[in-house]
């Protein structure tokens, strides 16, 4: 294979990689624990948390505060796991990442 389709070649991974993390990032992921959802962007910023007040007594707030932690954390494992899923296959290219 000669230089030129080599770089030809190297180019449409590399717009491939863009539109694959393109997609990611404008996905939106739930995460949810108990009576706690929240929404991330796949640049895994939050933008939403959703409490059902009507589960929660006023002496659960640590227990609030837990079940946000482990929603953001649900979220942010299943961007992750996107991620891999779309962005794996650009891993075994040298000089990629």
């Amino acid at each position: 294979m000669n230089m030129q389709a080599m770089l030809k070649q190297a180019q449409a991974l590399q717009k491939d990689m863009m539109k694959a993390k393109e997609e990611i990032d404008n996905a939106e992921f739930e995460g949810e624990s108990s009576f706690v959802k929240v929404t991330l962007k796949g640049t895994k910023e939050v933008v939403k948390v959703e409490i059902k007040a009507e589960s929660l007594d006023s002496d659960d707030i640590e227990a609030l505060q837990d079940m946000i932690l482990v929603a953001i954390n649900d979220a942010n494992k299943k961007i992750d796991d996107l991620t891999e899923k779309k962005m794996g296959k650009f891993a075994s290219i040298p000089g990629m990442f």
